[in-house]
């Protein structure tokens, strides 16, 4: 008695370290190498900062905070919070976050017993011609009430892998949404900055259409008086129209941009209206920090990592196909062709494992469902190295962007006062009578270039900002 007694110890015991263990490979998240310093970073001149993150533990879960408040425009502070609550964008990514969780919660559902209650009555009459009949032919009731319950040991490991796989995919669709969060709020912040830059230069051209009509007037009456030829008028009329034209086709940019911002904040364009302001966006000095900060605040990264740790946990179901199922089970109820059911002779139970047939041959299925499975962990581990090496040149290209365009604005600065005051000498030397009007038309042509490409540099310097701001994961400014 004692050995058997010492034999059933031993194979409960053996049963619960083979329930502790998984066939899933051991998981260990990529790593990848990374700088000191952005490439970019080191040859940023003075008076741009680039010390403001700091590296100390992944973030990619953290709330990003409101870092469009750095433009310090309360318009783009409104349209933010319009998005956040009403993008149909980012409601579907909450949508499908959401969706892996209850799929986590049902996969999790396999780790506990199952247990169930039935009842049922029937009034059975059997033929007289059954096997081993004596001729009878009996009717009777059957009434029949009881339950079931059910429990699958995971000897293998298969359940704790699917559970482990579909909390990495849970995890992995949290980052989904930090990414659908992340690019609407720069998508929002983009679409604003153009938005205003076509405010600007609409405002520019209005000015200029005023000059040109008063040179415009002014060679006209010339040209009345016999001081100037009709080509002059001609000249004028010219850039006087063309400046018109390019108010029209800048309005309608405008427009498009307007619709744009619509859509992002989940409202109908014929509703939707940003009211024009000549007021230029503030350019935030934002921080690259260091490399590692792209791995740890950047959920398209957070993401790919956790679809890989899902993928590893895949192999070990597949692994744990070779294996059989065992499951304990037990029911108990009562039964009775009588009137009595609840009773002691009406009882029945039974108890006991059951072992799921092993399949010997398959044809390969199962060792080709292994390889799938590692070949899948294969792929998704080169699309994380390339979801990386895209992050790293997103933030180099921001880097680089936010730096050469504060040189190109500074010298664009200097092109456009330069041609501003070409083209004042050259209209008072025309009305002086010193030159004739192409030198005018020239001079004017060069400034409203000039004007207008500043005006886009200092766009392109705002939207460079938010572009920073993605690339490193969002967050502090």
């Amino acid at each position: 008695m004692r050995i058997d007694r010492l034999k059933r110890l031993a194979v409960a015991g053996a049963v619960s370290a083979l329930a502790g263990c998984t066939l899933a490979p051991a998981y260990h998240a990529p790593e990848t190498a990374t700088p000191p310093v952005f490439k970019e970073a080191s040859a940023t001149p003075a008076g741009l900062d680039v010390s403001g993150w700091t590296s100390a533990k992944p973030r990619d879960v953290d709330p990003r905070g409101p870092w469009w408040t750095a433009f310090h425009d309360p318009v783009l502070d409104d349209l933010e919070a319009r998005a956040e609550k009403a993008s149909p964008t980012l409601a579907a990514a909450l949508a499908r976050y959401d969706a892996s969780l209850a799929a986590t919660r049902a996969t999790r559902a396999d780790q506990l017993p199952q247990a169930g209650l039935s009842a049922s009555e029937s009034y059975n009459h059997l033929s007289a011609d059954r096997p081993q009949s004596i001729g009878s032919a009996p009717q009777y009731n059957d009434v029949r009430i009881g339950g079931g319950l059910s429990y699958e040991l995971d000897l293998w490991g298969r359940i704790r892998s699917r559970v482990a796989s579909a909390r990495a995919e849970a995890q992995a669709s949290q980052a989904d949404l930090g990414s659908a969060h992340l690019s609407l709020q720069t998508a929002v912040a983009d679409a604003y900055a153009r938005l205003r830059g076509l405010d600007a230069e609409a405002a520019l051209l209005h000015q200029t259409v005023e000059a040109y009509a008063k040179a415009y007037d002014l060679t006209r009456k010339r040209h009345d008086g016999g001081i100037a030829s009709g080509v002059d008028v001609n000249r004028a009329q010219t850039v006087l129209g063309n400046a018109r034209a390019q108010i029209s086709a800048v309005a309608q940019t405008r427009a498009a941009t307007e619709h744009e911002l619509a859509a992002l904040t989940g409202e109908l364009a014929s509703a939707f209206a940003v009211p024009p302001r000549v007021e230029p966006l503030s350019i935030p000095l934002i921080g690259s920090g260091v490399p590692s900060a792209v791995l740890e605040r950047r959920p398209d990264v957070a993401a790919a990592e956790r679809r890989i740790a899902a993928a590893n946990a895949r192999i070990g179901v597949a692994r744990a196909a070779f294996f059989p199922t065992i499951t304990l089970g037990a029911s108990g109820g009562f039964e009775t062709t009588g009137a009595a059911l609840i009773a002691a002779p009406s009882a029945f139970w039974a108890f006991g494992p059951a072992l799921a047939a092993l399949t010997v041959f398959d044809g390969g299925r199962r060792a080709a469902q292994v390889r799938i499975s590692r070949d899948e962990y294969d792929q998704l581990a080169a699309t994380y190295r390339d979801t990386v090496l895209t992050a790293f040149r997103q933030a180099e290209d921001a880097i680089a962007a936010q730096r050469l365009l504060a040189t190109q604005a500074a010298d664009q600065q200097s092109a456009a006062d330069a041609a501003a005051r070409t083209s004042s000498l050259a209209y008072i030397r025309y009305r002086d009578g010193a030159s004739n009007y192409l030198e005018v038309v020239t001079a004017q042509t060069d400034a409203l270039t000039a004007e207008r490409a500043l005006i886009q540099v200092q766009t392109r310097r705002v939207q460079a900002a938010v572009a920073l701001v993605k690339a490193l994961g969002g967050g502090v400014v």
